[in-house]
Formats: C-alpha cells, structure tokens, sequence
C-alpha cells in the first residue's frame, strides 16, 4: 500500500510539473479593411496562429506608413504591407524584407463618376486615395502611368480616407476618381458611379500584400518566422478550400451581408491568392522601375535583396504544401 501510495504522489507531480505546449508570442500589424487582407483575418480567427504556437496579437492600424513604424520602432515583429512599404523602407536604411506574400497582383478597380467613359478623360481630374503614401496612393498612381496618364503633371491626388470616405468624396464632387476593391465595387456602382477599369487585367506583378519583418528577425529568430509563413500558407490554403466560410469571415470583418457583393469579392480576390506564397522580386521591380526616375537609389537597387525566398522554399521542400493540397 505504501509501495502504491508513493507511486501515485510521483504521478501527481509529473502531471502538475509537466509544461504545457509553449505558444510564443507574436505580434503583428495590418492596415486596410479590404478583401486582401482576408489572409491575416483567416490565420487570426480561424486558428492557425495558435495551431502553429503563436500567441499572436494582431493590430489593425489606420495605413501602411504608420505600420512599418511600428516595426522599425520594434512595436511589432511582422506587419502585412506593400511592395511600396518594403520599398521605400528599405531604401532608407531599413533592413525590412519581405518572407512570403499574400497577394501579389494589383486586382483593384479605378472608379470614377458615371459621366467618365475613358481613363484618357482622368486627365486634368481629382483622384481620392486613402493617404498620401499609402498603399491606394501607390497603386493608383502606378496604374495611371501604365495607363498612359502621368499622375503628377495631369491629375491631382488627394488624401480622402478609406473606402467610406473615398465613396463620399466622389458623392459630393470632391474627387472624379478614386481607388477600390470589391465588395466595394458593386456598391459604388449602385451609386451610381462607373467601374472605370480593372487593374487587375494589366496583370502587373506587385506585393499588394505580404509578410514583412526584419533581416535580423529572420536571423536571429528563424523558425519564429517559419511558424508564422506556415500560418499564412494555411490561411491560403483554407480561403481556397473553404469558400462559404471565407465569405462569411470577409462579411463580418468589412461589416457587409450583401450576398452578391461578397461573392464578386471571393471570386476576385481568390483568383489572386497564390498557394504557395513565393515573395518573388518581380513583385518589387515594377516600383523599383517606376520610381527610379525620380529615386536615384531605386535605379541600382537589386530587387532580390528585399526579399527572402528561403523560408518558403524550406516549407515547399519539406512537402508540406504538397500534403495541404493533397497532390
């Protein structure tokens, strides 16, 4: 009895010693309520976060030049930005670099007032972004370029705010034009205003949205960063295979139940999310090459250096991609 009695104090004890399954800690920034941030909402509320041992805050901050603040301050260890942000970061000294991507085509619409037929007749019009800097600023004025419309000498581009506020300035005549995306899309168009042309059809490679840290994070702390990629490919995976739940997840984030909305923005927005997550240096080189003109540094700047492939190479390598989607 004594014999038993000892042995069942032993097994107390391990069982109270025994350390739970760490979950290290992790945060992470995001600016924009658009459907191209559904990966991160998907890696957050779906789990996947925990499932690979982050206990992850995740920071929703109003624009993208306010969160490579907060990484290059050491507020955060990632945030999800641009090629622009990466960019114009890295160029100024920063060792920001860019480990997988979400979204790396431009798929949004340049919007204009119902009484504009051609992007020739932006010319001499007043186009609405969110912020001078940001994300919608970048884009649409890159867009402009390759559209033949220089948005410096022939347009005039103002800061407006995010989507609500961008819909209220062309409302009231203050904007012709603006930047947006779906579901967002459908809705101006029941205003009334013109879905001017897709950005998307340019197919012009670009980081809509990826996954920044650190060089040093990366060296000092790689399979942190590894749990985290891996997150976001699960994420990938699970909006691609999961199309009910992931419109209801985009429904609940962007605060709209419009059925047909939610749809256009599913079908859009999944066409555009990659499985396998490669942050390529194309996606960099179409700023590099389109600021270089005006940014020196952007002319000799080698677009590989802003990104690292290794972490998601590793990922593919080990077959983990492969066993996702069953191939």
């Amino acid at each position: 009895m004594t014999n038993l009695l000892h042995l069942l104090v032993v097994l107390i004890l391990l069982c109270v010693s025994k350390p739970s399954v760490a979950q290290e800690r992790m945060r992470i920034a995001w600016a924009g309520s658009t459907p191209s941030n559904t990966p991160i909402w998907v890696a957050d509320q779906k789990g996947f976060f925990k499932k690979n041992g982050l206990n992850a805050e995740v920071i929703a901050i109003s624009a993208s030049t306010i969160v490579i603040q907060a990484l290059l301050t050491g507020e955060v260890d990632f945030i999800i930005a641009p090629s622009a942000t990466l960019v114009t970061s890295r160029l100024a000294g920063a060792d920001t670099v860019m480990v997988s991507t979400n979204l790396p085509l431009f798929i949004d619409h340049i919007v204009s007032l119902g009484d504009i037929t051609t992007v020739e007749q932006l010319k001499g019009k007043i186009g609405g972004v969110n912020r001078l800097g940001t994300t919608s600023d970048m884009t649409l004025r890159l867009a402009l370029r390759r559209l033949g419309v220089d948005p410096e000498k022939e347009t005039k581009i103002i800061a407006t705010g995010e989507n609500p506020q961008r819909l209220a300035a062309l409302a009231r005549n203050l904007t012709q034009f603006t930047l947006l995306g779906e579901p967002l899309v459908k809705e101006a168009e029941k205003m009334g205003f013109r879905d001017l042309f897709d950005i998307g059809t340019l197919k012009i490679p670009y980081h809509v949205n990826a996954v920044v840290t650190r060089e040093k994070t990366v060296r000092e702390r790689r399979p942190f960063v590894a749990k985290v990629v891996r997150a976001f490919t699960e994420a990938l995976h699970f909006i691609k295979t999961n199309k009910e739940e992931t419109k209801a997840l985009i429904g609940k984030n962007l605060k709209t139940t419009d059925p047909e909305g939610l749809e256009r923005a599913y079908r859009a927005y999944n066409g555009a999310f990659p499985e396998i997550p490669y942050p390529n240096a194309e996606g960099v080189k179409t700023l590099l090459d389109d600021i270089a003109p005006r940014t020196p540094k952007a002319a000799t700047a080698d677009p590989k250096s802003f990104v690292d492939l290794s972490v998601v190479q590793e990922l593919e390598a080990s077959g983990f991609i492969k066993q996702l989607y069953k191939r």
